[in-house]
């Protein structure tokens, strides 16, 4: 029988690295990255840089007008950084059935197109989760389709915002500038648009209203395809379309709802401009039926005189 050793004579099992393979550099479109040149890089990546990862979801409400359905597609097309959704059931509840679907889209805007009595459309523009969300009457709605104008612009493409100075007078107008440039304004580099500049947005408030435009960049061109020198004083603006305008109703400190931070005291609701027409409609007949009831009681206060010769060629 061997004997066994005794615990001091054991000795510890020497433990084995792991081995560990070395860094592989990283692929680029110009070739792999050195260590070196890799390394230096380093303090530049970690450095804190903005960047905008805005996606809005344009949506609509059930029973939606065809024109207004229109003007939601040519709304698609101007923002390559949109997302489309179904239809949403307009209720009480839809701010937090959109503001779910906000998230589930991972978008953090909102842009939905809320239809009622087939006549009347209101736009919500809203921030979600926290806010703010402003709600519009839309107004004077024409489309691409009806237009048929002569502008045309790359699909995708970067849109240049500008705004009137009367945004920077009051600050609900400010606020609303702010969501304006959020909303439409294109994210640089985004995977779906393009690295061009050939349109610009144009939102002007006239009458307490916001006017929306969007124009063609059109820049003459030398025989030899290059921007001449003088050519861009000689650029002009050629309409695309869509156009539209939005009244202001009320702007909400939350998504959908909320505290409300301003009301606009020039509004007037369809309902009350149609409920007007009718009375004024019934007027005109209330006076013409008015104005027989009083021939009739004048004819009956002042009877004629009988005529001395009335009866004379009778006999």
């Amino acid at each position: 029988m061997a004997k066994k050793r005794k615990h001091s004579e054991t000795e510890a099992a020497p433990q084995k690295k792991e081995e560990v393979a070395p860094e592989r550099p990283k692929r680029t479109l110009l070739g792999w990255k050195d260590k070196k040149n890799n390394d230096r890089a380093t303090p530049t990546e970690s450095s804190p840089v903005f960047r905008n990862k805005e996606k809005v979801l344009v949506t609509c409400s059930r029973r939606i007008n065809y024109r207004y359905r229109h003007l939601m597609l040519n709304v698609v097309d101007l923002l390559p950084h949109c997302k489309k959704d179904n239809k949403v059931e307009s209720k009480s509840s839809k701010g937090a059935t959109l503001n779910e679907l906000v998230e589930l889209k991972s978008c953090s805007s909102c842009l939905f197109f809320e239809c009622r009595k087939g006549k009347d459309l209101y736009m919500w523009m809203a921030k979600s989760p926290s806010g703010p969300s402003v709600k519009f009457l839309v107004n004077a709605v024409h489309t691409m389709e009806e237009l048929k104008l002569t502008g045309n612009h790359l699909k995708g493409s970067r849109a240049l915002l500008t705004f009137s100075s009367n945004f920077d007078k009051d600050p609900h107008w400010k606020l609303l500038k702010e969501l304006i440039t959020q909303i439409f304004g294109t994210p640089k580099e985004h995977r779906k648009s393009k690295p061009y500049h050939d349109h610009v947005f144009v939102f002007s408030i006239v009458d307490d209203h916001i006017w929306f435009r969007n124009y063609q960049i059109s820049v003459p061109h030398n025989e030899s395809d290059k921007i001449a020198r003088g050519g861009m004083d000689k650029m002009t603006l050629i309409e695309v379309g869509p156009r539209f305008c939005l009244n202001p109703i009320k702007i909400f400190a939350g998504s959908f709802g909320g505290p409300t931070l301003y009301e606009n005291p020039f509004y007037i609701s369809p309902n009350q401009i149609r409920s007007m027409q009718k009375k004024k409609k019934a007027g005109t007949f209330v006076k013409k039926v008015k104005a027989k009831t009083r021939r009739k009681m004048h004819e009956l206060e002042n009877p004629l005189e009988q005529d001395e010769f009335a009866e004379m060629w009778k006999e």
